[in-house]
């Protein structure tokens, strides 16, 4: 039986979060009560601050005649069992941990990150940091080399390749079709955002092989390149040829195994292991170009400086 990412329930399962969870929650999100001895989970917030958190997440919350946590309690137990429930409590709990909202308290952050994770996890999810925010992913994590990429990406405001990772990262469980369908679209996207940031014109092809041959011949890497040490010359030059067989290859599965193209009668399923080897080699060669693009635009600038100089 094919499972999903949360705590290894069948993939036509809806999603849930257990009662326990779902108080912690409620002590994350309102820092708990007044008469509480222990110091606030997270940031305490009032009644109007409650209010435009739940604003932010596209849901209608007003507090009235009754107290904070009692009204808060009813309220996401009432969201809870909408069909779209699970998605919008995921919504709450990474917005509880907006950054803006510990501004100068980062160790607080990191305590309610932690309340909550321990909660979290028994169901099978927990807070990731990307960047410089929280998102809720499959316990256990992803590879390094993805949350490298996420990193990089959201430090240099590729916002379409950090849109495309995420994707990736979240339909590997219950989506793999679809994972291999983003795992494509973010090596494209990162192709495509090199040469727009390098003033280079996008290819009348922008196809994954076109595109991939385009970036580098652009950033130096073709297989034919002349300026490498005899020692190594061969081992890099197999490696430069096996980006565009990878490239080539990521390629070809989104079209014969994602669902661009839509999904027929009797449609062959793939399965998690295939959709993490695409999304982690997509990742990878996708953090190399980047880096590639990073260094040349930093030497770039220090030769302009000695010139100038």
């Amino acid at each position: 039986m094919r499972t999903s990412g949360y705590g290894g329930a069948p993939a036509d399962a809806k999603p849930s979060l257990s009662p326990q969870t779902l108080e912690a929650v409620v002590d994350l999100v309102t820092g708990g009560s007044h008469s509480d001895t222990a110091p606030p989970v997270g940031v305490y917030r009032s009644a109007g601050q409650l209010e435009r958190l739940f604003g932010r997440c596209n849901l209608a919350f007003t507090v009235g005649s009754a107290s904070r946590v009692p009204s808060v309690r009813a309220f996401m137990m009432e969201v809870s069992l909408r069909d779209d429930g699970f998605e919008m409590l995921c919504k709450v709990i990474e917005a509880a941990v907006e950054p803006r909202d510990f501004v100068g308290d980062e160790e607080k952050q990191a305590r309610a990150v932690g309340y909550i994770n321990d909660y979290l996890r028994s169901d099978g999810i927990e807070l990731l940091k990307r960047g410089n925010r929280y998102q809720l992913a499959r316990a256990g994590g992803f590879a390094p080399v993805a949350d490298a990429l996420v990193e990089k990406v959201v430090v240099i405001d590729f916002d379409t390749v950090e849109r495309d990772v995420r994707r990736a990262l979240k339909q590997a469980e219950e989506d793999p079709e679809d994972a291999v369908t983003a795992a494509c679209s973010l090596l494209e996207s990162v192709c495509r955002s090199i040469l727009i940031e390098m003033d280079e014109p996008l290819p009348d092809k922008k196809d994954m092989a076109t595109l991939m041959d385009t970036v580098q011949a652009k950033l130096h890497l073709s297989p034919g390149r002349k300026d490498l040490p005899q020692e190594i010359e061969a081992d890099v030059k197999r490696i430069l040829g096996g980006l565009n067989s990878t490239a080539r290859g990521i390629g070809a599965l989104r079209t014969h195994a994602g669902d661009a193209h839509g999904r027929e009668r009797g449609y062959a399923r793939i399965d998690r292991r295939i959709a993490c080897l695409a999304i982690h080699a997509a990742s990878t060669l996708a953090l190399f170009l980047l880096e590639t693009w990073q260094r040349d635009k930093t030497q770039k600038r220090a030769c302009a400086t000695v010139v100038t100089k």
